[in-house]
């Protein structure tokens, strides 16, 4: 079986063997990262982001991450483009000054507004592919004691951590199993005889149906079966947990706090400087690019 987007796979890499804390705590920077402002430069902003999608790639290489099931996990976003595209189309925000095509109704499409849309979209790959690290790396257990970790202070209040991070943990785990269920589904129902790629919007609505309501009957009897197999091995949400294994921090973790305070050191500083004082980046690397105002 291929692996699907969000399953655990067991090797012997570095990231695999750092703890599940440091990991989820890196995950939260780089997507700090990723939503910094780096000035009102497209060129800019693509330049810095790129670099930042280098170091994620890297990542994902070290983790031994199936490139190809990270693509097929990317398809669900054409929806996303389209919408985000019509929204800047139609909803035009900022300054404006390039424009793309000129409509006769009066509605004129900006390259602003495309860029705009481009940034979003890589912005949102960025971070399906930060998860895809976290959660192929990472066992569902491992995950819950990470949450669980983190939320630990709110148990002076009388929160339940416990039961969110449980709560979290199985939704993490349960993502490759309704995304495989979708696919099994999407199969059968093409074998009698729907189709989800031809026709007219409103009868691509009509076929999706057939696809949401086997799935959501399925998702009831998988969340069913579930909570029968937890009261059958007697889990207690709100019991005193013994824990059989104890997550202690190790060489790599230490690696990887330094990794992650460089990174996260070295991106605050290009936004500060790009957007701030508004150094441009590509003309400071690049000299024989000045005046590109993109």
């Amino acid at each position: 079986m291929t692996n699907i987007f969000g399953k655990y796979t067991q090797y012997n890499t570095i990231i695999h063997k750092c703890d599940p804390r440091i990991k989820i705590l890196g995950l939260i920077l780089i997507m700090v990262i990723c939503f910094l402002p780096y000035g009102s430069n497209y060129m800019n902003q693509l330049a810095i982001l790129a670099v930042l999608g280098v170091v994620i790639v890297s990542l994902m290489i070290i983790a031994k991450i199936n490139f190809l099931d990270f693509f097929k996990s990317l398809k669900v976003m054409w929806f996303m483009v389209i919408f985000l595209l019509i929204i800047n189309v139609f909803i035009p925000y900022g300054n404006n000054e390039h424009v793309m095509i000129s409509f006769s109704n009066g509605y004129t499409l900006y390259w602003e507004g495309v860029l705009n849309t481009f940034m979003v979209v890589f912005r949102l790959i960025l971070m399906i592919a930060l998860t895809m690290i976290l959660t192929s790396t990472t066992t569902p257990m491992d995950i819950t004691y990470g949450f669980e970790w983190y939320l630990s202070p709110l148990k002076i209040f009388k929160f339940p951590t416990q039961v969110v991070a449980m709560t979290i943990s199985l939704a993490l785990r349960f993502i490759p199993t309704l995304l495989e269920q979708a696919n099994r589904i999407m199969k059968a129902q093409k074998s009698r005889g729907v189709d989800y790629n031809r026709g007219f919007l409103s009868k691509k609505i009509k076929s999706i149906t057939t696809l949401i309501v086997p799935l959501l009957v399925s998702c009831f009897s998988i969340s069913d079966d579930l909570s029968l197999a937890m009261e059958a091995r007697g889990y207690d949400p709100y019991g005193k947990r013994s824990r059989y294994r104890i997550l202690k921090f190790s060489i790599y973790d230490l690696v990887s706090i330094l990794f992650f305070i460089i990174l996260l050191g070295a991106f605050i500083y290009l936004s500060v400087i790009t957007n701030h004082y508004g150094v441009n980046i590509i003309e400071t690397l690049f000299p024989l690019t000045e005046g590109v105002t993109f």
